[in-house]
């Protein structure tokens, strides 16, 4: 397997340290930047999408449902289409699946394209989101090593994609005063082309992991089995899926906590920024101020108390301690870093795309059900007690994950 390779020559001045030696390895920055790219399109096309499918119905529960499909379809395209991520080579992956995207979005962009094909394609881009998804992290791999600039690399890409969010929607909302939502789905469409450029001419061709033989979905199914059947990989992937479980709580429910203490929509969007804020802090100083085995060590400590920031809502908290303890609780979610060096320790390499398509399968789709369920708990508990019950069962469930994955170990 092929490793990054030291961007300075001999004699020269010392390699950069922290996020700017990752930034150093020209491949990732292409990878890096086809990320961003693409991620900006997705985020403002889920708002022009929403809206134009709420304009043509009238329907908020389509429109919601808009959002949904971004969701819902992840565990299946994860299970069933993970192989794909290590029989072919992953440049290819990688480009296919962005002009899939590409040509999924220009279809919505049509004008009198239906409602149930706008819906269809949304379901459709979701089910190639984990395979995209997995077989980007797999790639990290193979451009930066397995060590820590693998853990950085991993970073970075988790740091824009929280920092999009909150620009996309921003960009999208502006957007959409000025030209229709199909008209603003074209973003959509540029951003993905623009990203298999790069990373067609940006990114070394290298072989499929894994050998021929099963078909697609066989070796997806067989993969998934081998991944959950290792005590210490199920370890891993339990805590990569069951903190953002509990931690989507309050974000989910931004719009009826605004409402229950009087914050109007400005509390809402607040609210819903919180989060991301917190988790981008927390990654960028765990990322820049400690080293490799600093960052294994807090590990479990972070896991273990990141969700007790929500007990302060049994106070029914103002506007700015209610933010302030959702922003403390994404600083916890540096946790990630030791994961992923774990986890990327853990896997076998010719394991490692269905391991990372599989890891972001779950995350998203359990984030999904996360949401779910606190909502239907708000219909028969007051929204803050909710808060407070993801904090409280959260922190021993988390609990009892890190006892798994100390035992694993």
């Amino acid at each position: 397997m092929s490793t990054a390779q030291d961007p300075h020559s001999a004699g020269a001045a010392p390699a950069p340290a922290g996020y700017r030696a990752a930034l150093a390895v020209r491949e990732f920055r292409a990878v890096f930047a086809a990320h961003l790219l693409s991620l900006l399109g997705i985020v403002v096309g889920e708002i022009a999408l929403s809206v134009l499918v709420y304009r043509v119905t009238g329907s908020p529960l389509l429109g919601a449902l808009t959002f949904a499909l971004g969701f819902l379809p992840y565990l299946l395209g994860g299970t069933l289409l993970a192989g794909v991520a290590d029989r072919h080579p992953a440049r290819r992956v990688l480009v296919v699946c962005n002009l899939l995207c590409a040509a999924g979005a220009a279809v919505t962009a049509l004008p009198g394209t239906p409602v149930p094909a706008l819906l269809a394609l949304r379901a459709f881009s979701a089910l190639i989101g984990p395979v995209l998804a997995g077989t980007r992290s797999a790639t990290l791999g193979d451009v930066l090593g397995e060590g820590d600039l693998f853990v950085l690399g991993r970073s970075l890409i988790r740091i824009v994609t929280q920092g999009a969010q909150l620009a996309g929607f921003a960009a999208g909302g502006v957007l959409l005063t000025a030209v229709s939502p199909r008209t603003a789905l074209l973003s959509t469409v540029a951003g993905f082309l623009a990203s298999a450029l790069l990373l067609r001419f940006g990114t070394r061709r290298r072989p499929g992991r894994a050998s021929g033989g099963a078909d697609v979905l066989r070796a997806s199914l067989s993969g998934a089995r081998q991944l959950l059947a290792d005590r210490r990989t199920r370890a891993l992937l339990l805590l990569s899926w069951l903190p953002p479980f509990f931690l989507v709580a309050p974000e989910s429910l931004a719009a009826p906590y605004a409402d229950e203490i009087g914050a109007g929509t400005v509390g809402v969007g607040l609210l819903m920024c919180g989060m991301p804020v917190g988790t981008i802090a927390g990654e960028v100083l765990a990322g820049s101020l400690l080293g490799p085995r600093a960052r294994e060590r807090i590990t479990l400590p972070a896991a273990s108390v990141l969700l007790l920031p929500f007990l302060l809502y049994a106070a029914k908290p103002s506007l700015g301690w209610a933010l302030g303890a959702v922003a403390l609780a994404g600083l916890g979610a540096a946790y990630t870093l030791g994961l992923d060096q774990w986890f990327v320790a853990a896997v076998p390499e010719e394991l490692r795309g269905r391991a990372m398509t599989l890891q972001t399968a779950g995350t998203m789709t359990i984030q999904g059900l996360g949401m779910a369920l606190a909502g239907a708990a708000a219909e028969y508990a007051p929204v803050h007690w909710v808060v407070v019950g993801a904090g409280a069962i959260g922190t021993l469930v988390v609990g009892g994950v890190v006892r798994l994955v100390v035992g694993s170990a």
